[in-house]
């Protein structure tokens, strides 16, 4: 500079850091997480468990972006005066984020559950001879012709092989060896639709935000999305809390939540997504009560931050050794 002065970080580049920086944060969760949550309980870890949990957060990170890209494009177009710009998609890279993430949990799930040290451990055939083998690949597979579908003229096709992933991860999440595992496939299913629709939603509406500016439209797409998230948040806490008490029974419940390590997580989990709405209904407030409805972004943006982290504790419960029925 001709002055001396030090350049100033651009914004984009500090925004990117910024983003780094939490992504790693977040991954600390499943990773670090099985042990805190076992310690002292008794339970003994699945082999690479830090590793799987994280694979499984990932996969919900991917599954939760172009699903909120759909869900928020269709809001939009029902926006008078929406501007016609769109922030380009991020659903082709997360498809392929979604597709490395399937191959590596159907890499698990081929070798029995056990974390493959060589190609030589791997049996990619005996995938097709069980259950939970078929469904891992269904997810590799739904998650590449999610890919191509983004790319192709008709984006909006990508709903259907993202649906395939969410049957084919409430499945997996209940055996049929589970008490009523229908019940609780549908439950997990019901409940991973509307998270993503939720997580997804909010980060692209933001990012359709800043490509708007200010305005009415904006505005209004944020209070479309406000109402909707109200009746998602609504139906994700009694699947939750119903999905809670098949595995944790009432007079139980409290004994676990303490003493096992997936009662851990989940009252983990049960604290940040309280936080996570404190901070959606302080943005509602913002967005009806404010002079500009816009400066609901701020709590937004926050809760965004906080959903990363309900989406890693997520992953982190799906490795996690389901509590004993007392």
């Amino acid at each position: 500079m001709a002055d001396g002065s030090t350049p100033r970080p651009r914004p984009g580049m500090a925004r990117a850091v910024a983003v780094l920086a939490l992504v790693a944060l977040a991954a600390l969760i499943p990773l670090l997480g099985p042990s805190a949550a076992l310690h002292g309980t008794g339970e003994a870890a699945a082999p690479g468990t830090g590793g799987i949990a994280l694979l499984r957060a990932v996969l919900f990170a991917a599954l939760c972006v172009p699903l909120g890209e759909l869900f928020v494009n269709r809001l939009a177009r029902s926006v008078p005066g929406a501007p016609a710009k769109r922030p380009r998609s991020w659903a082709p890279y997360a498809a392929a984020v979604g597709f490395v993430a399937a191959l590596g949990l159907a890499s698990v799930v081929s070798t029995g559950n056990l974390v493959p040290h060589s190609l030589a451990d791997l049996d990619i055939g005996g995938l097709y001879a069980s259950r939970d083998g078929k469904l891992a690949l269904l997810e590799v597979n739904a998650f590449a012709a999610a890919g191509l579908c983004a790319l192709s003229r008709r984006p909006a096709s990508q709903l259907w092989p993202l649906a395939a992933v969410v049957v084919a991860e409430a499945l997996r999440a209940h055996p049929t060896n589970e008490y009523s595992p229908l019940l609780g496939s549908g439950l997990t299913l019901v409940h991973l639709a509307c998270a993503s629709l939720w997580v997804g939603g909010l980060l692209h509406a933001l990012r359709a935000l800043r490509g708007w500016g200010a305005g009415e439209a904006g505005a209004a797409l944020l209070g479309l999305y406000a109402r909707v998230a109200a009746v998602l948040l609504a139906t994700l806490t009694a699947t939750g809390v119903w999905s809670a008490l098949r595995r944790m029974p009432s007079d139980t419940i409290l004994d676990q939540l303490t003493g096992t390590a997936y009662g851990r997580a989940l009252l983990a989990k049960v604290l940040v997504v309280g936080v996570v709405a404190a901070l959606a209904l302080w943005a509602r407030i913002r967005l009806r009560r404010a002079a500009d409805p816009l400066t609901a972004c701020s709590p937004a943006r926050a809760e965004v931050v906080v959903l990363a982290v309900v989406v890693a504790l997520s992953g982190l419960l799906t490795a996690l050794p389901v509590p004993i029925r007392w």
